[in-house]
């Protein structure tokens, strides 16, 4: 089994609706091709960590780095590994716009991500570097 983790930036805003649908999409392939892992949208970026064989690992992000829904899509880390990070999700997202988020939901926002970030034990070095950079982004207050 393989992992990796990339970061990326939103082209243009991405509204609710539209990520939605992403996701939707996104949820039904991974299943399909027994892919799993988390994204986290904030301030335009994204991070995510993907898990599976491979082969459906690097064939996923050759089409993510070509979507041009993001650019500077940038890798981290890569693993084989023996076990799942994210055995039961299809695909975690967890949004904030900050352009509707208060300052109570913005803690409530980080709060979860750091209590998700010491529940979740990371197995690898990927699943690391990619709390770590949850935890670098999430640091930095929305505009």
């Amino acid at each position: 089994m393989y992992t990796l983790t990339y970061e990326s930036v939103a082209t243009n805003k991405i509204s609710g609706t539209e990520m939605e649908e992403l996701l939707e999409k996104a949820r039904a392939n991974n299943l399909r091709d027994d892919i799993t892992g988390c994204l986290i949208y904030y301030k335009g970026g994204f991070v995510q960590l993907l898990e599976g064989s491979k082969e459906k690992i690097e064939t996923l992000y050759d089409k993510i780095k070509k979507d041009p829904r993001h650019k500077n899509v940038t890798l981290f880390s890569d693993d084989e590994i023996s076990k799942r990070t994210f055995p039961n999700w299809g695909m975690a997202y967890y949004p904030i716009d900050e352009n509707n988020t208060n300052k109570y939901e913005y803690e409530q926002f980080k709060r979860n991500l750091i209590l998700m970030a010491d529940l979740i034990e990371p197995t690898n070095v990927t699943s690391k570097q990619f709390w770590k950079k949850i935890k670098t982004m999430i640091a930095e207050p929305p505009m």
